[in-house]
């Protein structure tokens, strides 16, 4: 029964890989000037031409990974796709006026020149992801070394002087541990050190300090993960240190259970499921209409972000990664039940049959809000990335069963 199950699991899954792809390279491709529009609508047409650096390095990741990965994947149009996202990455991402050494834009205009500087590291992380990937393919060691460098900078920036990311300190404004920065240093810790034995001695200290991090969300007597924390691993005061993002706390779950388990870490393993999947997943689950809300308050105030409880698409996306992942190790039926349960809300909400792709943001009954497929903030990767990953897993289960 299980092994039909997850049969049909994977039929739909690799179909709908398929489709979102299939999307993206019909209607995302700037032919005249490189790169790729992700302000898409639900049809494929671009209501926008503003490119957005994180999304730009995100794509040329996803098509890279896939190409790299996947036979039925292994096109020419797909690597000459990605080569074109990291030319215009790499001619015109960074923005030497920003005040910092290698600081990149937050979005460009459609031939490149600078819209918006954020006073973040995110446009610099997907950058190294981009060119780490797309250097695997062609053993660019130029592109590989540009990787290098701009996780250099960016591991400057947040272990040593965060001066060149042009953030003023302000007497109020105290230092936090925001759960995205460590999460994503690991993130491209994972990237950069795969199969490269001298890259896994550079940052092996970096990996553990993560990890720690990490760890310092784990909040009130372990009973809640918190977005952002003191420096030190406290609870911050007020509506910031009350934070829960469901999706986010998932999405560890799964990096924390990766690392974990190349390193053979048992207890490891079992924090990330305890308290990084099912936590998030008992506060986040809404009981009454399905789906996860996208932020709550650990002391049941209404969060002060307007689309608190809304349904978007990419904490599903990392659920689905989570469950499927714990499950495929730890062979709990409990945590298929819940990879089940996700993925019935998600494919019944989400995904368009009519043009492809998902939608991003629904109410909180489910119902599409915002129907377009791509925007500032969506594009070519939680929805590819989750899927190639559920193929995957799904491919190692099935294995499994047969041996």
């Amino acid at each position: 029964m299980t092994e039909t199950l997850l049969g049909q699991y994977r039929e739909r899954i690799r179909t709908e890989l398929d489709r979102v792809v299939d999307f993206w390279l019909k209607y995302s491709h700037d032919k005249e000037h490189g790169g790729f529009f992700t302000c898409l609508g639900k049809d494929g047409k671009v209501y926008d031409e503003l490119k957005y650096v994180w999304l730009q390095g995100r794509q040329v990741w996803m098509y890279s990974r896939l190409y790299r990965t996947m036979e039925r994947f292994h096109k020419p149009e797909i690597l000459e796709a990605a080569k074109s996202g990291a030319a215009f990455l790499q001619k015109f991402a960074r923005v030497p006026a920003s005040g910092g050494s290698g600081k990149c834009a937050f979005c460009l205009t459609r031939d490149g020149r600078a819209v918006k500087v954020q006073r973040t590291v995110f446009s610099e992380c997907f950058y190294v992801m981009a060119m780490d990937e797309l250097s695997r393919i062609t053993q660019d060691k130029e592109m590989q070394a540009d990787a290098e460098s701009m996780m250099d900078q960016l591991i400057f920036w947040v272990r040593t002087d965060p001066s060149g990311l042009g953030r003023p300190q302000l007497p109020g404004d105290l230092p936090v541990n925001s759960m995205a920065v460590p999460m994503m240093l690991l993130c491209l810790v994972d990237q950069l050190t795969e199969g490269r034995t001298d890259v896994v001695e550079k940052y092996k200290d970096l990996s553990g300090w993560c990890v720690e991090r990490i760890l310092q969300h784990i909040q009130r007597d372990g009973k809640a993960i918190l977005e952002s924390v003191t420096l030190d691993g406290k609870e911050l005061p007020g509506c910031q240190g009350r934070l829960q993002n469901p999706g986010h706390a998932l999405e560890a779950g799964w990096f924390l259970l990766q690392y974990a388990l190349t390193k053979g870490d048992v207890q490891l393993q079992k924090t990330a499921v305890d308290k990084f999947m099912e936590i998030p997943f008992h506060t986040g689950w809404d009981k009454q209409h399905g789906g996860l809300f996208y932020f709550l308050d650990v002391d049941g105030h209404c969060p002060t972000q307007l689309e608190w409880n809304m349904k978007l698409w990419w904490p599903h996306c990392e659920a689905l990664i989570a469950y499927l992942m714990a499950y495929s190790h730890i062979r709990e039926n409990v945590l298929l039940d819940r990879f089940k349960l996700i993925y019935d809300y998600t494919f019944r909400h989400f995904s368009d049959e009519k043009h492809g792709e998902w939608f991003g943001y629904l109410s909180r009954q489910g119902e599409v809000v915002l129907d377009f497929k791509g925007g500032p903030f969506k594009g070519f990767f939680h929805v590819p990335r989750c899927l190639y990953m559920c193929e995957k897993l799904l491919d190692g289960l099935l294995e499994k069963q047969d041996s």
